[in-house]
C-alpha cells in the first residue's frame, strides 16, 4: 500500500523558525503573537528583493577601514552625547524607551531644536501628535527653528518621501508602534509592521548616512514592546527613566554599538522643558548645619559617581513591634544593618522606630551605601552629627567586616574633588572600627550644643 509522501509544513515563524501545519495566531515555541505566516509567503525585505546585482566590493583589512568620513555629530546637548559614547554616528539607528509620560517626545524636541540651532536640517516625524500639539510644546519649551520640520503621518512611504523632499541630517519618528507600512500586512503596532518599519528605517539610515531615532513604546514589565528583533537591528537601545515623584530623569543605554553601555544622563524635567544637570550631585545633598543621623556616600550610577545623602531618624517605638520604614533603599538590607549594628557594634535599635530615607528621590541598590546607612542609624541613636566633610563608602559583611567596592578609585575622586576631607571606607577594618573613627574626628560643635562627630 502507497504512503503519502509528507508536505512541508506551509506555516513557520518569522521569529524562531517553528513550523507548524495549521495557522495559529501565538507560536508555541518563542511565545510571540502574530509571527506565524505560510512558508511561502517573503516578507519585509525579502519580499522586495531588486534585479539588479549589487556591485561587487572587495574585502579588505580591517587597518585599512577609513573612519575620516564618518565623525561623530554633537547633538547640542551634552548629557546626550554623554550615553551615546560622545556624539550621534552618522548612519546611527537608535531605539529610545521609557514609561508613558517620562518625557521622551520632550527630550528629542530639545535634540532637535539644538541640532537645528547648530545649522542641521532636522525632520520631527511623529504619528501621536498632530503638527499643531508639537508647535504648542515648541513654544513652550523655546524649541522653535527654521530648520525643524514637523510631519503628523503614520504612513512609511509618505515619511519617506518627506526624507526625499527635506533632504535632513537628523531624523525623528515618534514612535514606531504608530508607522505602518503597505507592503506588511496587519494594523499599526503589529509586530510584521513593527518589524518592517524598522528595516526600512535603518536601511535609509545606513544607504544616506542619516542618523535615525526611533521611538518605542514599553510593555507593563518595562521591556521594549514589539519583537525582540527590533532591538538587535539597531546600534543604540536607549531607555529614559525617572519617578513620577520627582523632576529627575535618567538616561542610560542597554547597548551601544558605538560607545559603553555604563554612561549615565541626568536631566531635570521643569515646567519649561528638559534642562541638563551636568552635576547631579547637588540634587542629592542636604543643606545647613550637621543634624544627627545623616551621612554622605558616593554612589555610581554608570559610571558617573555623585554623593548622595542618607538620612535616619529614631524615636523610642510605641507599640510592641517597632517599625521600620525606609524610602530609596532596600528595606530587606536596611533590616540586615539593624541586626548587624546591634551584634557588631553594641547599637542596639530593637526598641526604636528606625525610618531612612535619602534626599532628592535617588534609590541606593548598591552595596557601596552600607555603611553609611549603618552610621546614620548609628548617630541618629546616639544624637550625634557627622561633619559635611566625612563621607562612607563601603559593603558591610554579616561578620561586620567592611569590603571594598567597585570603581573605589573614581569614588575618592570624586569625593576629594567636592570637598570630602575624611573618607571611611574599607580601611577600617569593622564597623565598630568606622564608628570610632567617625567619633574621633570630633573637632567642633554645633550651634545648638550637639557634639559633631
Amino acid at each position: 500500500m502507497a504512503t503519502k509522501r509528507p508536505t512541508a509544513a506551509p506555516y513557520r515563524c518569522t521569529e524562531c523558525g517553528w513550523t507548524t501545519l495549521k495557522w495559529v495566531g501565538r507560536c508555541a515555541e518563542c511565545q510571540q503573537w502574530g509571527t506565524v505566516v505560510e512558508a511561502a509567503e517573503q516578507t519585509g525585505i525579502a519580499a522586495r528583493k531588486v534585479s539588479a546585482a549589487a556591485p561587487r566590493r572587495s574585502a579588505q583589512p580591517i587597518t585599512m577601514v577609513d573612519t575620516a568620513s564618518t565623525p561623530r555629530r554633537t547633538s547640542g546637548l551634552a548629557e546626550f552625547d554623554r550615553v551615546l559614547g560622545g556624539g550621534v554616528v552618522p548612519g546611527a539607528a537608535i531605539l529610545l524607551s521609557g514609561e508613558p509620560g517620562v518625557g521622551k517626545s520632550t527630550l528629542l524636541l530639545e535634540v532637535a531644536a539644538k541640532s537645528a540651532g547648530a545649522g542641521k536640517r532636522v525632520l520631527y516625524a511623529s504619528g501621536e501628535e498632530s503638527a499643531a500639539q508639537i508647535r504648542l510644546r515648541a513654544e513652550r519649551t523655546g524649541a522653535l527653528h527654521d530648520e525643524l520640520f514637523l510631519a503628523s503621518e503614520t504612513d512609511l512611504a509618505t515619511i519617506l518621501g518627506h526624507v526625499d523632499e527635506v533632504e535632513p541630517e537628523l531624523l525623528i519618528v515618534d514612535s514606531v508602534q504608530t508607522v505602518s507600512s503597505s507592503l506588511s500586512d496587519g494594523m499599526a503596532g503589529h509586530p510584521s509592521q513593527v518589524r518592517e518599519v524598522a528595516a526600512s528605517l535603518i536601511r535609509v539610515a545606513k544607504e544616506r548616512a542619516l542618523p535615525v531615532v526611533i521611538v518605542g513604546h514599553v510593555t507593563k514589565d518595562g521591556s521594549i514592546a514589539g519583537p525582540r528583533i527590533l532591538e538587535h537591528l539597531v546600534d543604540v537601545v536607549a531607555h529614559f527613566e525617572g519617578d513620577r515623584q520627582t523632576s529627575l530623569r535618567f538616561l542610560r543605554t542597554l547597548k551601544n554599538r558605538f560607545g559603553p553601555t555604563d554612561e549615565v544622563g541626568c536631566f531635570d524635567m521643569t515646567g519649561t522643558g528638559i534642562e541638563e544637570v551636568p552635576d547631579p550631585s547637588r540634587l542629592f545633598l542636604g543643606s545647613g548645619k550637621p543634624v544627627a543621623g545623616t551621612c554622605i556616600t558616593i554612589a555610581l550610577e554608570g559610571r558617573r559617581a555623585m554623593p548622595v545623602e542618607v538620612q535616619a531618624l529614631t524615636v523610642p517605638a510605641s507599640g510592641p513591634n517597632p517599625r521600620r520604614v525606609v524610602s530609596g533603599v532596600d528595606a530587606s538590607r536596611v533590616a540586615m544593618i539593624l541586626a548587624l549594628l546591634e551584634k557588631r557594634a553594641g547599637v542596639n535599635l530593637s526598641k526604636h522606630d528606625v525610618y531612612v530615607s535619602t534626599v532628592g528621590g535617588v534609590r541606593l541598590v548598591e552595596p557601596g551605601a552600607d555603611l553609611a546607612i549603618a552610621i546614620s542609624c548609628a548617630t541618629a541613636l546616639r544624637d550625634h552629627a557627622v561633619r559635611h566633610d566625612v563621607a562612607a563608602i563601603g559593603e558591610l559583611s554579616l561578620s561586620g567586616e567592611i569590603r571594598p567596592v567597585t570603581q573605589a578609585a573614581q569614588r575618592r575622586g570624586e569625593a576629594h574633588r567636592l570637598g570630602y576631607r575624611t573618607l571611611i571606607d574599607e580601611s577600617a577594618s569593622s564597623i565598630r572600627q568606622a564608628l570610632s573613627l567617625v567619633k574621633g574626628t570630633a573637632t567642633i560643635t554645633a550651634d545648638d550644643g550637639v557634639p559633631v562627630f
